[in-house]
């Protein structure tokens, strides 16, 4: 059983990396959440937005990318599962690729 000290320090920590990989996505006009961590189990939650939802390589950044990190570095983490946001239309996803997309401040 987690103390609660050791709990928010799990969430502290998945927070940072995941402000740590944002500018990154952000860079190719997309954006990386944290939807939900679970500390005690070790199920992290991410969505990728913006341009990431036209990208064909949307996969390969989560699996790849993020989990990789998330996994090497919190030796807690036991899976991570992700998406995409696919909200827009594939034009306006298409445009944020371009530099149009702009995250929204948290």
């Amino acid at each position: 059983m987690l103390s609660d000290q050791e709990r928010q320090k799990r969430l502290s920590d998945v927070a940072g990396l995941i402000e740590m990989m944002r500018p990154a996505v952000q860079a190719d006009g997309g954006d990386l959440i944290l939807v939900s961590a679970d500390p005690d189990s070790g199920v992290i939650e991410v969505a990728l937005q913006g341009s990431c939802s036209s990208c064909a390589i949307s996969s390969s950044t989560l699996q790849l990318g993020v989990e990789r990190i998330l996994k090497g570095r919190l030796d807690w983490v036991t899976e991570v599962r992700g998406g995409v946001d696919d909200s827009l239309s594939f034009e306006d996803s298409y445009m944020m690729g371009k530099g149009g997309y702009v995250p929204v401040g948290r």
